[in-house]
């Protein structure tokens, strides 16, 4: 129940809203007993056609009660669903606010569409935890509360027996439906996790699966977890029947229990009348309605538990790169050194970089080649520390890179990677991204400088979802716009032009060799084109650089680097 207990304390600042709801539920299932009770009053009286004066105060119960039912249960689900927003809107901008520090490095071992489903589904069931789990408990006590002060009235002996009946519906049946169901509701998350999954298999990798043969299997694993979820809803949905009709019956026990003991005592004059057997009759018939929710309630418990857990698993990793305690502003100074630099990716036993020295001195240009699988990427990542490394350093300004913000360091490294990632939002939503303060005369320059001027006038047309109404080469020129607005001393390209055409990728590269003119620039690749530009190149295998320096003393010799041309070019002649 740990894990129940820290999802309870995320909506401890509603807590009096909460209180509130669930008041005011009590006071809509009290109006209706009150509605009931005045009804019944009111029929069992006029059996015995006394003066319409004596029914007056019944007629006016009826009318009270009837409005102010309808009154309170608007206002209860007014309150609830306000709650219930409130708390979804906070569970899903708590999660975002914890895993966004995570990403990339603590994320890498989920899939997709895991991820997916816990962002979207088990928040989204999290949401019952008001409404089906905290409230409904809290209702049926208040309810129980008021028939035994009703019926304590009347007959001691009816209290005790209401409140032996409501126990069994509060209790026992939530008890035993927690037996018949356990494990059924987290099993369903199971299955639609799984479904999940595949199903974000199937849309990105169908032409792998047809490749390999592996579509009808893929789709059978589909049916069988659909199979699986609709078998345990099938359950799911026999068990809920069980619960009420359980429910029900204990109501019928009590109904029969109360008057097999009150009618003697009526009938020998010694308590109350007919009229007011009648009365409490109908008013324990309707002090059961709050009990039919509470079985479900236990069902939810172990969703969200379950739900929690999956969420916690993420969140309770800690963050690859946290921010000093301190943290030092970034110099305005720029010169890079890399000192004997290595790393290991958890879960691998070689090292992606081996002992890596190199420097860069301001406004140089470098390029880092090399096959791969060499390493090239893992220089970026630890340049823009999604990943921090235990051995070596890399100083900017004469400073470790771990001793500034890493939010600051990331605002003065533009970077250009081999997949620009863009939101499913407009084109001035996704570039402001790198200027939030920008305005659309910034926008228009930035876009044209990138060879995108026909876009200034479309700043609000929608990308698409990760930008596929864009072209790769549009979608590569936006990320140039981009690390134009925020004018950032060192760039990083990482593969920028790998997965494009021959004409798009030479474009490309001019506008950025643009402007990058006057900043440190880092081109990370293993395409080799254009390398006479570059002040110093360093040619990387197996995490180690075995040369360096301009293209042509790297082509007299005759090392990777030449043979890397040679096969490149000849391929490209050929």
């Amino acid at each position: 129940m740990k894990t129940f207990f820290r999802l309870v304390a995320l909506v401890k600042p509603y807590l009096w809203w909460m209180a509130l709801a669930a008041f005011i539920g009590f006071a809509t299932t009290g109006s209706g007993i009150g509605l009931l009770m005045t009804s019944a009053y009111i029929i069992a009286k006029a059996a015995l056609q006394p003066p319409m004066v004596a029914l007056q105060v019944g007629i006016a119960g009826v009318r009270f009660f009837g409005l102010a039912r309808g009154a309170f249960r608007y206002a209860e689900r007014l309150i609830s669903h306000n709650i219930t927003f409130k708390i979804l809107a906070k569970l899903r901008l708590w999660f975002y606010d914890a895993i966004e520090p995570l990403a990339p490095a603590r994320l890498m071992h989920f899939k997709s569409g895991d991820l997916l489903q816990r962002v979207v589904d088990d928040i989204q069931s999290l949401e019952n935890i008001y409404t089906r789990v905290l409230g409904p408990p809290l209702t049926a006590l208040l309810v129980t509360a008021l028939m035994w002060f009703l019926l304590g009235s009347y007959s001691v002996s009816a209290a005790m027996i209401i409140l032996c009946f409501h126990t069994l519906a509060g209790i026992g049946v939530p008890i035993l439906t927690m037996q018949l169901s356990r494990g059924i509701s987290v099993g369903i998350m199971k299955h639609k996790a799984e479904e999940q999954v595949l199903a974000l298999d199937l849309i990105q990798g169908i032409g792998e699966l047809q490749l390999y043969g592996n579509l009808p299997a893929h789709l059978a694993a589909m049916q069988s977890a659909e199979t699986g979820k609709l078998q345990l809803q099938r359950k799911n949905a026999v068990i809920e029947g069980l619960h009420e009709s359980l429910t029900g019956l204990l109501m019928n026990g009590a109904v029969i229990t109360i008057l097999w003991t009150l009618i003697p005592s009526i009938s020998s004059g010694a308590t109350a009348n007919g009229i007011a057997l009648s009365v409490i009759t109908l008013a324990v018939m309707a002090s059961f309605e709050p009990f039919l929710p509470l079985p479900s309630t236990i069902k939810h418990i172990e969703a969200d538990q379950h739900a929690g857990e999956r969420l916690f698993e993420i969140l309770d990793a800690k963050p690859e790169t946290i921010a000093p305690a301190n943290p030092i502003p970034f110099p305005s100074e720029h010169a890079i050194q890399v000192k004997r630099l290595s790393f290991t990716y958890p879960g691998s036993t070689a090292k992606a970089l081996d002992s890596l020295s190199f420097s860069v001195l301001p406004g140089e240009h470098i390029a880092i080649v090399g096959p791969s699988g060499a390493g090239k990427s893992t220089i970026t990542a630890l340049f823009m520390r999604f990943w921090n490394s235990r051995e070596g350093c890399i100083n900017i300004g004469g400073h470790n890179i771990t001793l500034f913000d890493p939010e600051e360091l990331r605002r003065n490294i533009a970077l250009v990677s081999q997949k620009t990632y863009l939101f499913a939002e407009t084109i001035r939503e996704n570039l402001t991204l790198a200027a939030p303060g920008a305005t659309d005369d910034d926008l228009k320059k930035a876009l044209t400088a990138a060879g995108l001027s026909h876009f200034a006038s479309k700043l609000d047309e929608w990308c698409g979802q990760h930008g596929m109404k864009l072209s790769g080469g549009e979608r590569q020129r936006i990320a140039i716009a981009r690390i134009l607005l925020q004018r950032a001393p060192i760039m990083i390209l990482d593969e920028a032009t790998a997965n494009l055409d021959g004409i798009t990728e030479k474009e490309v590269t001019e506008t950025l060799t643009a402007i990058s003119a006057g900043k440190t620039l880092i081109t990370i690749t293993h395409r080799l084109k254009a390398m006479e530009k570059y002040h110093r190149i360093f040619v990387l295998e197996k995490g180690k650089i075995v040369e360096q320096g301009v293209h042509s003393e790297l082509m007299a010799g005759n090392g990777l680097y030449r043979r890397m041309w040679e096969l490149q070019h000849m391929t490209e002649l050929g």
